[in-house]
């Protein structure tokens, strides 16, 4: 029997390369059904559904967007964000969240317009510096990422886009394990926090101004 197994032939068996976030958008906007559900998202990029959700809920808000917008679209994020910050294995969403859904016409139109920046993005991204990437890594990342999602909830005109920049180039660099877009999602929220600071600074001197105006001691 031994004799025999040494002329079976050995099958290798092909490693397929994980697909890159567009891929799986182009298949998601191809879905058959009439709607394309966030619970859809999540299964159909598995592992990665940390990162892939957070790119969906903070790339909207690079762009000018009404009033409103980066609350209802920052509620996800704090819940994702929270969960990698404590080192949850699997991403879970009530089903409040899971079961929203856009219309796949809807979806399609959407990704038309993202993905050729996308693409260009992805062009650039590769594994690299992998040393950035471990669990309590990963955690420290949610962290960031949490505080960045509250920072969405302030109502700062054109103050969102550098904390919702800041979330993408993290999301993007845990879905392709690349430290570079990691480290400029530190830098993103360093300048995020920056420009709060700044922000905040400017509207307490401008507070005590008037109030020492229209009671002078």
């Amino acid at each position: 029997m031994l004799h025999d197994m040494k002329h079976m032939p050995v099958v290798f068996e092909a490693v397929r390369p994980r697909r890159r976030f567009s891929e799986v958008l182009r298949e998601l906007a191809a879905f058959p059904a009439e709607r394309v559900r966030v619970a859809d998202i999540l299964d159909a990029f598995g592992d990665r559904a940390f990162g892939a959700l957070m790119l969906v809920f903070a790339v909207p808000n690079v762009l000018p967007m009404p009033p409103g917008v980066s609350a209802i679209l920052g509620a996800p994020l704090l819940f994702i964000a929270a969960q990698l910050m404590l080192g949850r294995p699997a991403l879970w969403l009530p089903r409040a969240i899971a079961e929203r859904s856009l219309s796949r016409a809807d979806f399609a139109a959407m990704t038309d317009k993202v993905l050729p920046y996308l693409t260009r993005f992805e062009s650039l991204l590769q594994p690299r510096l992998t040393v950035m990437f471990n669990p309590m890594h990963d955690r420290i990342i949610g962290a960031a990422c949490l505080i960045l999602a509250i920072v969405l909830f302030l109502p700062i005109p054109f103050g969102n886009m550098l904390p919702a920049f800041a979330i993408s180039a993290f999301a993007l660099g845990l879905m392709e394990r690349d430290g570079i877009a990691v480290t400029i999602g530190w830098l993103g929220k360093l300048a995020s926090i920056g420009v709060l600071a700044a922000l905040s600074t400017a509207i307490a001197a401008a507070a005590v101004g008037l109030f020492t105006h229209l009671w002078p001691f």
